[in-house]
């Protein structure tokens, strides 16, 4: 059985052919090899935990021992679920904070603790499919994580036990299709357990209000429902909340508990869970404490004879005058939720539900796609990039195994960037999106720098003062209108800091933030930079001697002398996005006046913010340089060399114009910053804590933003190189951060080889590879806008498509195929990879001028062909 023998040790006991089948099984249980390290491994050596299925559209992880939990994202509406391969993880609906029903254990002992979780009782043996909590040794164990499901199988004994997870399309539940089957020539009789722990709804409070806490938990059991067995966690139902939560099995349950004492035992931890190893419910109903949800279900199996039950996690609200099915205000009214599981009281309405949930998928993905010889640009492309694109627009930064949705909510940059990266996908809900964050902004153009997801409105607890914000909602809204042609949008009334008195159109909203960048410069003519820009840990003006005291909403000195070049170089390129939608609204004097204010900014950016070799990253509180080859430490800045690159300044004539400020600046890069697992945010990195820089200095050289690899931030070179026409670095540069050409060394990434990670450890620190902060990060955005528009070279602009590939002789031959205002483009590329060449245009058998494609009706079908 697999038991606790090390991936390590079976991926050098196995031949390579082999590793990603189903594994024979192992009777003895071995210790983890405790003599190599992650970080001192012999050179060359790389493993993987598992394997992608293309075809399926999964990844297929074939071991519980993975680095970390690697984990999956259910739900794309009004409902989601975390699920880690060991079934680890929680459930909310709409707000991780206000409105969670499942309860998780963060920075735990043992790593995972707490999540959906399937006991079996097999004459005395118990074990759980998904190795964890019981940790019983497997004869077989594979979790497939796909497009908003995961599907986990062990195998024990002659008895295998599969569950499906999805959130049905239109639903506010999580699906459990449970399916045992009997792989041994005798007759099997076994007992599950099913198992949640549900939180008290308000994430943050469930976690430190106990002394009221301990005494309000609620439920009702329903062991004959009209669709099986229920039980009903109405904690607070009684007073002011109109909601509750559903746990149900569509099969006549054997026996139920909903007190976690009673079901674990006192001093038990889940894998030693009393109710599981008796063999029988307890029948426990909570009185306060700690309120649980739990099944047992006997089941007995011919040899080859499966059974498969429909478990069901739901939330229910009810109005007010609908709370209560009697009048003395006891049962809660169960309509609602006899409606939902309804329709899932068959295995086929179940099924049903999954096809639908697939068919979505499908439908999402046929957008953008690419076929050509690298299977792993085709993988990431076609399925991980966008999915990942998907999570981060209903996440944000809010919940992960990193994030613990209690801290953070929507953020306003965030937001914005994640936009960029899914507008393609599902451009309704990003207009809707867009609506929302303006209407966080402050009449002055500034904003807050985060709102809850619930009530949408700004967290007053970080507040404002991030000058970066403001033009982040300029490139949002020109993305979505070069996606859609929607100006309309520009004039949608939208409140200013949720007061529906002071609303004012879009375009109002747009200009207040061209004019904040504007109205708030330094000396030099750059921005100010306020409490931080994109980078939250560059904080020039805060001075902080307290422990503990926040970084970002700290200002203990401001005296209009911090600026920011990394701004200045936004304000150039999305300055530019705004005087052409005022151009396009008939304002050309603003569109003029806008125009001189970019050409302003650019000529300051080379004037003061150029160091020779490179962009300068700041000037500090006192009007010294940051970012300068005057520095012992800090020299070079990742951020301005991108987004200054990609602003088109100091561009030149392409990557052979050695003095050209683009070309010496990537240069610098690429010699000072780029290591094998990506580029550094700068080097070198600070020994020593900079009271003047804030809280960037405080992290151990190598790590986040003090000479990490920031992943975000790669991108914005990526970009930059093919702007200067050097698509072979910028694809070689791509490949660096890309999940799925690290896969081979997920022991020392550590994190899932299918979506990006916010950062590896860089060329300073102890473990340089490793990676932490997977899924809700950026760079999902950031890098499907690198590959797909300029890489690939396919971006959609105000009249029609640019195409316009740079990638490299590596990919000789591709074809892109997208879909965009209704249209589809088929974009045949052939490509020599010689540096600065650019495309050559044939349009259904048409040579044209440039690189411009106009957009063509809704149901056409275009050809192109591209010749490099």
């Amino acid at each position: 059985m697999l038991g606790n023998v090390s991936a390590w040790e079976r991926s050098r006991t196995a031949p390579a052919a082999r590793r990603h089948r189903r594994p024979a099984p192992l009777r003895a249980a071995a210790p983890r090899v405790a003599a190599l390290s992650l970080w001192n491994h012999p050179e060359g050596l790389g493993m993987r935990y598992g394997h992608f299925d293309d075809e399926a559209r999964e990844y297929v992880i074939t071991t519980p021992h993975t680095p970390y939990p690697w984990i999956n994202y259910l739900g794309s509406e009004q409902f989601f679920s975390l699920l880690s391969h060991q079934a680890g993880g929680y459930s909310f609906y709409r707000d991780a904070k206000m409105r969670r029903l499942t309860r998780y254990r963060y920075n735990n002992i043992p790593a995972d603790a707490g999540g959906r979780y399937l006991y079996v009782n097999d004459g005395g043996d118990v074990w759980t499919p998904s190795w964890l909590p019981v940790k019983a040794g497997l004869d077989h164990f594979e979790a497939r994580h796909g497009l908003g499901y995961s599907r986990i199988v062990g195998e024990r004994n002659g008895l295998s036990v599969e569950t499906l997870f999805f959130v049905p399309m239109g639903e506010t539940a999580e699906v459990q299709k449970v399916t045992v089957t009997n792989t041994s020539t005798e007759l099997k009789s076994a007992t599950l357990f099913s198992f949640v722990e549900f939180c008290l709804w308000n994430a943050q409070d469930d976690q430190t209000n106990y002394q009221r806490n301990l005494s309000i938990g609620e439920v009702e059991v329903e062991q004959d429902s009209p669709y099986g067995s229920a039980i009903y966690h109405k904690t607070e139902y009684r007073e002011r909340r109109d909601h509750y939560a559903v746990f149900a099995v569509n099969a006549h349950a054997a026996g139920f508990d909903t007190d976690r004492d009673s079901f674990v035992g006192a001093y038990n931890g889940l894998g030693e869970a009393t109710v599981p190893f008796s063999g029988k419910s307890a029948n426990s109903v909570a009185s306060g404490w700690y309120p649980i949800g739990s099944h047992s279900l006997e089941v007995s199996l011919q040899p080859g004879e499966s059974q498969t039950f429909t478990f069901v996690l739901g939330y229910v609200e009810n109005p007010d005058e609908e709370k209560w099915a009697d009048d003395d205000h006891q049962l809660v009214n169960k309509e609602r939720a006899h409606a939902l599981l309804s329709r899932f009281a068959t295995t086929e309405q179940t099924d049903a539900a999954f096809e639908k949930l697939r068919e979505h998928w499908t439908g999402l993905l046929s957008t953008y796609s690419v076929t050509s010889t690298d299977e792993k640009l085709d993988r990431m492309v076609n399925i991980w990039n966008q999915y990942q694109c998907m999570v981060t627009f209903n996440m944000s930064r809010s919940a992960s195994f990193f994030e613990t949705g209690i801290g953070r909510g929507m953020g306003f940059r965030d937001s914005n960037q994640d936009l960029l990266g899914f507008v393609h996908l599902i451009p309704e809900r990003a207009r809707e999106r867009i609506l929302d964050i303006a209407a966080t902004q402050f009449p002055d153009g500034s904003a807050y720098h985060q709102y809850q997801p619930l009530t949408k409105r700004g967290n007053n607890d970080i507040g404002s003062g991030f000058n970066d914000d403001p033009l982040w909602l300029i490139a949002g809204v020109a993305a979505y209108i070069k996606e859609s042609g929607d100006f309309s949008i520009l004039d949608e009334q939208v409140p200013f800091d949720n007061d529906e008195s002071l609303a004012e159109s879009l375009f109002e909203h747009l200009t207040r933030s061209f004019r904040f960048t504007v109205d708030n410069l330094g000396p030099h003519g750059l921005p100010l930079i306020g409490r931080a820009d994109w980078n939250d840990c560059l904080n020039l003006n805060c001075f902080s001697t307290t422990p503990g005291e926040s970084f970002q909403t700290t200002e203990n000195q401001a005296g209009g002398v911090a600026e920011s070049v990394f701004i200045a170089a936004q304000f150039v390129l999305y300055g530019a996005e705004y005087a052409e939608l005022a151009d396009r609204r008939g304002l050309t004097e603003v569109a003029a006046q806008a125009r001189a204010a970019v050409e302003a900014m650019r000529e300051a950016v080379l004037t003061h913010g150029w160091d020779g070799d490179w962009f300068l990253r700041a000037y500090d509180f006192y009007g010294n340089k940051i970012g300068t080859d005057e520095h012992p430490e800090g020299k070079i800045w990742i951020e301005p060399q991108g987004f200054a690159v990609m602003a088109g300044i100091g561009v030149g004539n392409g990557p052979d114009d050695a003095d050209a400020p683009a070309v010496k600046a990537l240069a610098s890069v690429n010699e000072m910053l780029a290591t094998d697992h990506g580029m550094v945010l700068q080097y070198p990195a600070y020994t020593t804590y900079q009271i003047e820089l804030g809280e960037v200095s405080t992290y151990p050289p190598g790590y986040k933003e003090n000479g990490g690899i920031f992943c975000h931030n790669n991108p914005w070179v990526i970009i930059g190189e093919t702007v200067v026409g050097n698509g072979a670095r910028a694809f070689d540069y791509y490949k660096r951060i890309t999940p799925a050409y690290r896969e081979d060394i997920s022991d020392v990434h550590r994190l899932e080889p299918y979506v990006y990670a916010q950062m590896i450890a860089g060329k300073e620190a102890v473990r340089h590879g490793e990676a932490k902060n997977s899924w809700l990060t950026g760079t999902a955005a950031w890098n499907f806008v690198t590959v797909s528009q300029y890489l690939l070279g396919v971006r959609p602009d105000y009249d029609g498509l640019v195409v316009d590939p740079q990638i490299g002789p590596e990919v000789p031959s591709f074809t892109v195929t997208r879909v965009a205002r209704g249209a589809t483009y088929e974009i045949v590329v052939t490509n020599s990879g010689t540096p600065g060449a650019r495309g050559s245009l044939v349009v259904d058998g048409t040579p044209v001028e440039g690189n411009h494609v106009p957009y063509a009706p809704a149901g056409s079908t275009v050809r192109v062909e591209v010749t490099l």
